[in-house]
């Protein structure tokens, strides 16, 4: 039964990236056949692409009644992606910041960090807080886009969205892709959180630490290979962005659907203990890559070191908790 569940978990890991990254090739593919600007593909599309895994479980664990597990994924992805991902990248490369739009929009990710204390803070996730979130969401994605549509024609960002999105897909194999990457996401979603909660109950594991950390890890791949692909390419700017944009995305549009789905009470834990640990690591990025006193933004392998650290010390924190 448990090497069963430990199967079909992988299973569900490969089949949400795959059928993730197909959605956003597909989607980025015709929107561009329809003229629609790489910038604004690269902002909207391919940014929920990349919080399409943590979208699909947040909902499959509210309905499956597991609404710490979604509440977890989120917080726990945005502590990933940080020290995880953004660890091994900058390990790998360092990184510089030279998009004057990304240092202006990495406090964005502080403001929606501290948004997400203001309405954890009382343990209950409400049905009208979930809603907030989400219209948020779908605000800042617009101001994201005005944003960069007024960015200079220099800025490095515009390039690198030129580059990485899909041009000369035919329309009829975007359309396929995008209909597999809907169908796709759900099942896989559906398989992984059903398997991970079986795993969990048999470790004694709650649904908050299996959210935090195998499925948060697990949904952070996407971020993990595009940000390893993007640093070898050069993308510097693209990576800090992307990471940027699913971190905003996690607490606006995916802590926003257990509120919506299954609202209540939430695990003390994720106050007490999380939150913190997710705010402390936005502030460091914050630091590393916003620049002072006229020096770039740059974060260096020293620094990408003590991310990947901090990655292993929480995880040693939760799983001491169990």
């Amino acid at each position: 039964m448990l090497t069963t569940n430990i199967i079909i978990l992988i299973l569900g890991f490969i089949g949400l990236v795959i059928s993730a990254d197909k959605f956003v090739y597909g989607a980025a593919g015709l929107a561009r056949n329809l003229g629609i600007s790489p910038l604004v593909i690269g902002l909207t599309i391919v940014a929920m692409g990349s919080s399409a895994p943590e979208m699909m479980v947040a909902v499959s664990a509210s309905l499956n009644g597991s609404p710490n597990t979604a509440i977890g994924n989120a917080i726990g992805s945005n502590i990933t992606n940080i020290t995880l991902v953004l660890g091994i990248t900058a390990l790998i490369k360092p990184l510089l910041v030279g998009s004057t739009t990304i240092r202006r929009e990495i406090p964005m990710v502080l403001i929606t960090t501290l948004l997400a204390g203001v309405v954890l803070w009382d343990l209950k996730l409400e049905m009208y807080e979930g809603v907030i979130l989400l219209l948020l969401f779908f605000i800042t994605i617009l101001t994201l886009t005005i944003l960069a549509l007024k960015r200079p024609s220099n800025d490095p960002l515009t390039q690198e969205h030129d580059d990485e999105v899909p041009e000369g897909v035919p329309t009829r194999t975007a359309v396929a892709w995008l209909v597999f990457g809907i169908i796709a996401l759900p099942v896989s979603s559906h398989f992984l959180v059903g398997s991970a909660v079986v795993i969990a109950q048999h470790f004694g594991m709650s649904d908050l630490v299996i959210g935090l950390t195998i499925i948060a890890v697990g949904t952070s791949l996407p971020e993990l290979a595009a940000s390893i692909s993007g640093v070898l390419k050069g993308e510097d700017d693209l990576v800090i962005g992307n990471i940027i944009g699913s971190n905003i995305f996690n607490i606006l549009a995916v802590l926003s659907l257990p509120g919506i789905l299954a609202p209540g009470m939430i695990d003390p834990a994720i106050i007490s203990r999380d939150f913190y640990y997710m705010l402390g690591a936005t502030v460091l990025m914050l630091v590393m890559a916003m620049g002072f006193r006229g020096r770039p933004g740059r974060i260096t392998r020293v620094e990408g070191g003590i991310l990947l650290a901090g990655f292993f010390v929480y995880q040693f924190i939760v799983f001491s908790s169990i």
